[in-house]
């Protein structure tokens, strides 16, 4: 195994060896926040549940310490926000049943410089050791300038990996913005309505974000049940609730491709689509 940062911390739920953990991955997540993979990866959660061929690993990138807070939340200190995130992934690493959950435990600003090459070292080392055959991140057209560092960071440290050893899917997912925009055939939909008590539950956990702060509780399922009813104005539905998703797979196969090229190229084809739909009309 690689030699990690000492910031950086790892939780294995079932306790088995760290090597071993990290080993078995088949289903990898890199994000940034606490609760963005159990509200943007969640079908990575639900492939490897109570699977014995199929292992899903969690990485939390930034450490929590500017996190939202309000309620019984509202006096804590940025290390009481650090230690309860924390506390509330590893939760949920132990209720969804996840082979290992990583923390970074980077500040916003490391996530954030495009020069620093610290996170991307790391997140080359776990993708290295970890082998995943799938890896889901934040989309490159999020709005959150921390997720567009995590997603470019992440790709940036693909790219370091030899081909042979990198994964066969690198997959965007919904967390500051959704994608419903993208063209329909370029959609990847992800159905994970078939568990809602688990996957309700996974969003509940983060208790310091919904308490006086967001209802992200809500909004996660909500955003997922409205993605299924809208996805086609024809069909009945196929899904009780969908998480869109990006596919970036051709920017770890192809280094070549500029990852603001690959992204605004799809919002052309979304333009174009819009006026196209309105020209013929008029």
């Amino acid at each position: 195994m690689e030699k990690y940062l000492s910031r950086t911390e790892f939780y294995v739920p079932d306790q088995v060896d760290l090597e071993k953990a990290i080993k078995r991955t088949t289903h990898m997540a890199v994000l940034a926040h606490h609760d963005d993979i159990e509200i943007g990866a969640i079908d990575g959660v639900l492939q490897a549940f109570q699977k014995e061929d199929k292992w899903f690993f969690g990485v939390v990138v930034t450490d929590g310490s500017g996190s939202s807070r309000g309620g019984n939340y509202k006096n804590y200190t940025n290390e009481d926000m650090m230690r309860v995130r924390n506390l509330e992934q590893k939760k949920a690493a132990f209720l969804g049943e996840y082979g290992l959950q990583a923390f970074i435990n980077a500040p916003s600003s490391e996530t954030k410089d495009a020069k620093n090459e610290t996170v991307v070292e790391e997140i080359r080392k776990m993708i290295l050791d970890a082998k995943p055959e799938i890896i889901y991140t934040h989309n490159l057209a999020d709005k959150h300038d921390t997720h567009i560092g995590v997603v470019t960071k992440t790709i940036k440290a693909i790219r370091l990996i030899d081909k042979s050893l990198r994964p066969k899917k690198l997959y965007a997912v919904e967390v500051w913005r959704d994608l419903d925009w993208l063209m329909d055939d370029e959609k990847v939909v992800f159905s994970v309505g078939h568990r809602p008590n688990l996957t309700s539950a996974l969003v509940e956990i983060f208790d310091s974000q919904i308490d006086g702060a967001k209802r992200y509780d809500l909004a996660t399922i909500g955003r997922r049940l409205a993605n299924a009813t809208f996805s086609n104005a024809h069909q009945v539905d196929q899904s009780d609730q969908v998480v869109n998703g990006m596919d970036l797979t051709p920017l770890i196969e192809d280094d070549s491709i500029d990852m603001v090229e690959f992204i605004l190229a799809a919002i052309d084809r979304f333009k174009k689509d819009v006026e196209n739909k309105i020209r013929k009309m008029i």
